[in-house]
């Protein structure tokens, strides 16, 4: 169900955020943009929007000083648009409350996958869901609404254990138990890695149900059926 109340884009690189908008447009979504930090939260007050895509590097006031401030009277979903790619900068701005993070460049289909996706968490609707993903083990096949998946042993093995058990969260650890048939010691980061490659060749079939738990690890999410694509 698309919201009544608009997407609130916050890019100060004036092309970028009229490109974003278009592509949310496109997918019945209504738009605001603002250029610059200084009254975005007077704004996300009398407004109300349904969630915030939100660059940290605004002139005026930054995005995640934007983020700390909004976390004290509001839920609204937000995620967070940068170049600063380095984890640390990842981290703070999910620990200021931040629902998702999309590092530059992207591409506007992700960025409509993850805010149909966060819209979803956070306003689940009464509609039955379904699980997108089909798996043949025998085979090695991954399908998404019909559309097959390229993926590494890895890649395959990480999508069935996070799938098979939708809405669970698993952390790094459990995860590293099922992706190596050998049983390597391999870091958190490693399956952050892997993890990012699976979740961005599930955004390019249309779906985006894998999430981050901050602090935890990670859990897949049934999907709207008729999110098929974006």
């Amino acid at each position: 169900m698309i919201p009544l109340a608009p997407i609130l884009v916050v890019e100060d690189e004036p092309k970028l955020a009229a490109l974003v908008r278009d592509y949310l447009e496109s997918a019945g979504y209504t738009c605001q943009l603002l250029g610059n930090g200084t009254g975005v939260v007077e704004w996300v007050r009398a407004h109300a929007p349904a969630a915030i895509l939100l660059d940290i590097n605004l002139p005026g006031v930054d995005g995640l000083a934007i983020c700390r401030e909004v976390r004290t009277f509001s839920e609204v979903p937000i995620l967070m648009l940068t170049a600063r790619v380095e984890e640390l900068d990842r981290l703070i701005g999910l620990e200021l409350g931040a629902d998702d993070y999309i590092c530059k460049p992207f591409s506007p289909r992700e960025v409509v996958a993850r805010v149909k996706a966060v819209l979803r968490r956070t306003n689940p609707s009464t509609k039955a869901m379904v699980n997108p993903v089909v798996l043949d083990d025998e085979r090695f096949e991954a399908r998404v609404h019909g559309h097959a998946l390229t993926l590494t042993p890895v890649e395959f093995r990480l999508l069935g254990k996070l799938s098979a058990q939708p809405g669970r969260v698993f952390s790094r650890a459990q995860l590293i138990g099922a992706l190596y048939a050998d049983h390597r010691v391999v870091s958190d980061r490693t399956v952050d890695s892997h993890v990012k490659n699976l979740r961005r060749k599930l955004i390019e079939v249309g779906v985006d149900p894998i999430s981050a738990v901050y602090g935890i690890g990670y859990r897949f999410e049934l999907v709207d059926p008729d999110d098929a694509s974006v």
